[in-house]
């Protein structure tokens, strides 16, 4: 049984909550996430969720948009707190009661090949950049970085196995050469300190029995991107955006970059495309091609 990231005591509703997430095959992540949610909806009302009703619901709808929660983390919580009524509590009328926040998807920041080229130099040592380097170089998310072990690296093959990424799947990332000698650099650097245990993992945290925190990583690309004078917001997923816009404006098949970056849905990848500014230049406008019809035609008589 998964228990909550927190040392809180575990009360009947919760233990049978994540009994019904561990039946379900939900991942380890999402697991933790619904966990958390219920937790904050279960302090606002000041008793247990199972006392809910649709008023108390929207009262706390309503007190995370004036709050400022962002709209992503309010629909979080309406996913954890569907599972919790429909499956957990057979609630379906407070389930209904729930809200989708609508809002447009921001565009994700890019870097440009140079500015990436300038992160990874100013890395914090040899293993925050062979780490940021698997970010970019294989566009992978910062909690498949963090959850690589050792065998993960297929150096046969030149693919990278991530196991029960996001939705619970396998997948292969690639490995490209250049990725290889820089995971191969911190390796033997990582031996000869002693912290890399066999079948372990890649990056180890402070202990070398723990995998190292997406916190280490988000504030070794915040540390990076203050030396290499970037400006712009920058996190370990910046790296994964820029790594499938990159591609995309190699002219790789987006159906391939789909695949690479794990997305279930094309909609998902194709965002991308809004960011690709070589694509956007690619394009010939239909204006010129209408004047250069007109300047091969002779004038008007």
């Amino acid at each position: 049984m998964v228990t909550s990231p927190t040392a809180a005591p575990t009360t009947p509703l919760r233990q049978r909550m994540q009994q019904d997430m561990l039946m379900r095959g939900l991942g380890v992540h999402t697991q933790h996430d619904y966990v958390r949610h219920v937790r904050r909806f279960a302090v606002f009302l000041g008793q247990s969720p199972d006392s809910a009703t649709p008023d108390d619901i929207r009262r706390y709808q309503l007190h995370q948009h004036e709050s400022g929660v962002s709209p992503s983390t309010i629909n979080g919580a309406v996913s954890a707190l569907r599972f919790l009524f429909d499956v957990t509590l057979k609630r379906r009328d407070l389930s209904r009661a729930l809200v989708i926040t609508r809002y447009q998807r921001q565009l994700p920041d890019v870097l440009s090949i140079e500015e990436a080229a300038r992160l990874l130099q100013a890395a914090p040592g040899i293993k925050y950049k062979a780490a940021l380097g698997v970010a970019y170089g294989a566009g992978l998310r910062v909690s498949e970085v963090a959850h690589l072990k050792v065998d993960d690296i297929d150096s046969a093959r030149m693919l990278i196995r991530i196991e029960q990424g996001k939705g619970r799947k396998d997948r292969n990332a690639m490995l490209s050469p250049q990725l290889l000698e820089l995971l191969r650099l911190w390796w033997r650097e990582g031996k000869q300190r002693g912290v890399m245990l066999p079948h372990g993992w890649l990056f180890p945290g402070r202990s070398p029995t723990d995998p190292i925190s997406s916190r280490q990583l988000h504030r070794a690309v915040q540390e990076a991107a203050e030396v290499a004078g970037i400006r712009k917001r920058v996190s370990p997923h910046t790296l994964r955006h820029s790594f499938a816009t990159h591609l995309l404006e190699q002219d790789v098949d987006i159906r391939v970059i789909q695949v690479l970056l794990g997305h279930s849905k094309l909609e998902t990848t194709a965002l991308y495309t809004k960011v690709s500014t070589r694509t956007i230049q690619a394009v010939a406008s239909p204006l010129d091609r209408l004047m250069a019809l007109m300047e091969d035609k002779p004038p008007p008589a």
